[in-house]
Formats: structure tokens, C-alpha cells, sequence
């Protein structure tokens, strides 16, 4: 009994120590937002699922305050933040018009939250996998050059977290994502570990589709391949790394391809 006490015990005490929030809790999460933040959630999905289409105006203000019931104020604000996101422009004795695609910043990362949540196609996921093959094996090259002890320390801690067993789609995320920004990091590129957003969003529809967590024998690989990184960086191996880099990419995938083979061949 006095074991069974202690246990209990032990687990209320663990149970009370604050949870870090997840990294991935913008992209993979509903978070708390206020007025204004969910008129722009909804106002800019709205948007990019073509309900107001480019080169159409927005509805007429009073029409948006009456809808949301919210000050001129808020609405105005509203519209600032959407038009510096790239999605519309207002102009005077015109109205807000919906800009062309061209000009949206899908780097932006509430524009990528909005992407994400109301789902990505097999276009926009191309174009993430395009982004992450042109820039993420560059930043493995230049971590290789520039890597301090304590970079190669950080990644050899991030792979030993991705090879815990007992993870879950979303452990196993947030681990992936912070080994992927700490390559930005070793880099010295503050441009490349901007390129926080577009990596996230990469990886939240990769795990909605698969991940690696689904079969032991495809988290060995996946553990192993970005194991292969840091072992190029710590040798001052460029290509190599780059190289590396461009296979823990493709990797991914070819996991979220055959997935949707499988699925798609079910009746």
C-alpha cells in the first residue's frame, strides 16, 4: 500500500510540473485569439478559398461591422493587417479589393496557419516540398562550414529525442521541426532560420497525411537519415550534408505519397 502511495504521489507531483507549449501549436492547434485576430482568420481563409475572389471587392464595411459585430475600429484594423499580408488593397472611391495570388505572402505566418487549417492541396504542398529542396540543403551546406560544438551538440540532442520510442504524431513533429530550425541556426543565415513558418506548415501536413511513428522500421530510417546530417556537418562535409539534407526531404515525400496510393486504392 505504502507503494501504491508513493506512486500516486510521485505522478500528482509530476502531473502539476507546467507542460512547455508545443511548437508546433500555431499550425497544429486552435489558440486563443482575440476579436480582431478572427475576423483576419476568417476574413483572409475566406480569401484564399476564392469566396472573394481577386480583383472582386470585399463587402462593404458597414456590412462586415454588422456580420461581426465590431467598432469601425476593429474592422479598419482588420483590413490594415489583411492588405499588409498581401491578400487586398484598398483604395480611395474604390473599396478593398482582393489582390491578385501573386502578390499574398504566403511566408507570412498566419497566411500559412489559414493555408494549413483549411487544407493543403496537392499544388501548394509541391511548392512547400519545392522551398524546403532549394533552401534547406544550402543551410546544411553552410552549417557544415560554420557549426560550432555547441550547434552539433543541439543536433545530436534533437536526434536522440526523435529516436525515443512511445512518440506521437505531434511529439515527434515538434522534435523534427526543432532539429530543422536548429540547421538554420548553425547556419549563421538569420534569412534561412526565417524560414521557420514555411518548414512548420511543411511538416503539420506531412504528419495529417503519415509519419514515420506509423512503422518502426520507417522511424529507424527517418532517425537515421537526419543522423546522417550532423554527421556531414561535423565533418565539414558540404556536399555532403546538403546532400543528406535533400534525402531526409524526399523522404517525406515518398511517405506521404504512398499513403495517399494506399488510400486511394481502398474501396
Amino acid at each position: 500500500m505504502a507503494d501504491v502511495a508513493a506512486r500516486a504521489q510521485s505522478r500528482k507531483q509530476r502531473d502539476a510540473i507546467p507542460r512547455p507549449v508545443p511548437r508546433l501549436s500555431r499550425l497544429a492547434v486552435e489558440r486563443a485569439m482575440s476579436s480582431h485576430d478572427q475576423i483576419a482568420a476568417i476574413l483572409g481563409s475566406e480569401i484564399l478559398r476564392g469566396i472573394h475572389r481577386p480583383g472582386d471587392n470585399m463587402p462593404p464595411e458597414p456590412d462586415l461591422i454588422t456580420r461581426f459585430q465590431v467598432s469601425r475600429t476593429v474592422m479598419r484594423e482588420v483590413m490594415k493587417t489583411l492588405a499588409a499580408k498581401g491578400l487586398v488593397v484598398s483604395k480611395t472611391r474604390i473599396g478593398t479589393r482582393v489582390r491578385d495570388p501573386l502578390h499574398w505572402n504566403f511566408f507570412d505566418v498566419d497566411v500559412l496557419v489559414w493555408r494549413v487549417r483549411i487544407g493543403l492541396d496537392d499544388d501548394f504542398m509541391r511548392s512547400l516540398t519545392e522551398i524546403r529542396r532549394a533552401l534547406e540543403p544550402a543551410a546544411a551546406a553552410l552549417a557544415a562550414q560554420r557549426r560550432s560544438v555547441n550547434d552539433l551538440a543541439q543536433l545530436r540532442q534533437y536526434v536522440r529525442e526523435m529516436g525515443h520510442s512511445g512518440h506521437s504524431r505531434q511529439s515527434f513533429a515538434e522534435a523534427d521541426l526543432d532539429f530543422h530550425l536548429a540547421i538554420g541556426t548553425a547556419s549563421g543565415n538569420p534569412l534561412l532560420r526565417s524560414l521557420a513558418s514555411v518548414i512548420e506548415a511543411a511538416l503539420v501536413a506531412s504528419f495529417s497525411h503519415s509519419s514515420p511513428v506509423d512503422d518502426a522500421s520507417d522511424h529507424e530510417i527517418t532517425v537515421n537519415s537526419h543522423a546522417a546530417i550532423v554527421d556531414a556537418i561535423e565533418a565539414r562535409n558540404e556536399p555532403a550534408a546538403a546532400a543528406a539534407m535533400l534525402k531526409v526531404i524526399d523522404i517525406g515525400v515518398r511517405r506521404i505519397d504512398s499513403t495517399r496510393k494506399r488510400r486511394g486504392s481502398k474501396p
